[in-house]
């Protein structure tokens, strides 16, 4: 008979860190960051850029070592000086870039490193029988005998989620999971780790979605320069709540934009082909057109087409074949006229989807990425040399109308944060009111705070007469900022939808398809 005086037993967490702190150089990264995450439960861990939320899950999967604090593991102490004795202690990582040798069917990545025996043939026989029981109980259904590389990006992710499973990983620790996946593959993902949550596995997002924390979390910990701000039960927070811990203030997550009055036609597209840099064809035959005052939005998983389309458009990228027309006059077939630097003079502004790489030279200054591109204007030279006074105030300026933090022109533009950074091309390509600005990725590696900046710039723009062509992977913003969407799918533009029916169910279900190619 149990005694009624007894004490209920306490489970202790699956994980817990004590006061971690870790340093990079001068910049303290993690500032006695203690949390604790109940077993059996979805823990959201967000945060603005820089927050250290990356940096404490790396120290707890053993990729960093702390500068002090302590790891409990279901009210253990436990030493990881590595992803080996992470997986020992119960810990797997599904990471943003999925680590998987393409060319290896499913069976073989799950056992990479893991063969087990002394012939790889018995091996394989037991890790099949495995991952099979581990796919039925989990919903984690993948052909075990098909090159990885063949894989959509879901089922991808569903290998990554197997091979942390196939070693043991009873706390599941994922980086930006959703950042590449179409709406369905987002609705599977999220009855997966709702499956294992009911199956007594502890599971941890870092995520910047406020909406999907809301949706799938138990719990949630806002981080905010290095150090825990708050640790809340998800149901007794909105996504508004967890914004203002984030950033300090209070922030604005919808976008506010009259209807559109689009104008004359600024970008006309027919049967425009580009091939990549193996001369494998990559944009197949596109047709589109793009008004004055209006942004037209394309949606699609990333790899699918956008990225060279966007480059053929900015004189990047020759074209294959096609046409392209600014302001009613043909540009192809006139090289003088259809290149990077002509097309700038024409008007037509470009925001990269890597700005490192593409919009800014990072050794440069702040004040030198200020007029990249631009840097033989006349208001920027004297007679013989760059008249660095002017383009010191010029940037200045930009700096201060952007809020660009810090407002040092002179600072290498490598030690801004990627949100600041963000704002220096932002500023150098709005700011010359083009009559076309093309937009890869606006808010790829953003902080809240600077997405909603960014967001009331494109807007502006658009008020004043822009035309803006947007490619972006964040469905939320493809619909926020549209004022029509259309699909890349392999190539391909293979759909039209406007904003709110996208943001209908049904809408949301056939942009979805149409992203994977299964529609019609």
């Amino acid at each position: 008979m149990p005694d009624p005086l007894a004490q209920p037993q306490i489970r202790p967490p699956a994980l817990e860190t004590r006061s971690i702190d870790k340093w990079f150089g001068a910049n303290h990264a993690n500032r006695a960051v203690s949390l604790s995450v109940s077993a059996g439960t979805i823990h959201g861990i967000v945060g603005e850029n820089g927050a250290g939320k990356s940096t404490v899950m790396s120290i707890v999967y053993g990729y960093l070592q702390p500068d002090g604090g302590e790891i409990l593991v279901h009210g253990r102490p436990v030493a990881i000086r590595s992803p080996r004795d992470a997986l020992a202690a119960g810990i797997g990582m599904v990471h943003q870039h999925f680590m998987l040798v393409d060319p290896f069917t499913v069976l073989e990545n799950v056992l990479l490193g893991a063969e087990g025996g002394v012939t790889l043939s018995a091996g394989l026989a037991r890790a099949r029988q495995e991952l099979t029981r581990l796919a039925r109980d989990y919903g984690l259904e993948v052909d075990l005998d098909s090159p990885v590389g063949d894989l959509p990006v879901g089922a991808q992710q569903r290998v990554e989620i197997l091979k942390a499973l196939y070693r043991g990983a009873e706390i599941l620790i994922l980086d930006e999971p959703t950042g590449v996946l179409t709406p369905q593959e987002t609705d599977h993902l999220f009855r997966i780790l709702r499956a294992l949550r009911e199956q007594g596995k502890t599971v941890i997002i870092i995520t910047h979605k406020l909406r999907e924390i809301m949706a799938l979390t138990d719990n949630v910990t806002v981080m905010r320069r290095g150090a825990v701000a708050a640790n809340v039960a998800t149901r007794e927070t909105s996504r508004e709540q967890l914004a203002e811990l984030m950033v300090g203030r209070k922030v604005l997550l919808r976008v506010e934009k009259t209807p559109a009055a689009p104008g004359g036609e600024i970008l006309r597209v027919e049967g425009l082909r580009v091939a990549d840099a193996q001369r494998v064809e990559r944009v197949k035959g596109v047709d589109l057109t793009v008004r004055a005052g209006e942004i037209v939005g394309i949606a699609g998983v990333s790899g699918n087409g956008q990225s060279e389309l966007l480059e053929a458009l900015a004189g990047m990228r020759p074209i294959a074949g096609g046409r392209v027309f600014l302001r009613g006059e043909e540009l192809s077939g006139h090289p003088d006229r259809f290149n990077a630097h002509a097309l700038r003079r024409l008007g037509v502004g470009h925001v990269p989807e890597d700005r490192q790489k593409v919009g800014l030279v990072t050794s440069f200054s702040a004040n030198e990425c200020a007029i990249l591109g631009f840097q033989d204007d006349p208001a920027w030279n004297g007679r013989v040399l760059l008249d660095r006074k002017a383009v010191a105030a010029h940037c200045a300026k930009e700096m201060e109308a952007y809020d660009t933090r810090p407002r040092d022109p002179e600072l290498p533009a490598a030690n801004f944060s990627g949100g600041n950074q963000q704002k220096i091309v932002l500023a150098r390509e709005i700011e010359r009111n083009p009559h076309l600005l093309l937009v890869g990725q606006p808010t790829r590696g953003v902080d809240i705070g600077a997405i909603e900046f960014i967001h009331r710039r494109l807007i502006a723009l658009r008020d004043q007469g822009a035309a803006i062509l947007l490619v972006s992977v964040e469905l939320d913003e493809i619909r926020a900022l549209s004022d029509r969407i259309l699909v890349m799918f392999d190539g391909h533009l293979v759909g039209e939808m406007m904003p709110d029916e996208a943001a209908t169910g049904d809408g949301e279900c056939r942009l979805g398809l149409m992203m994977a190619g299964a529609a019609g």
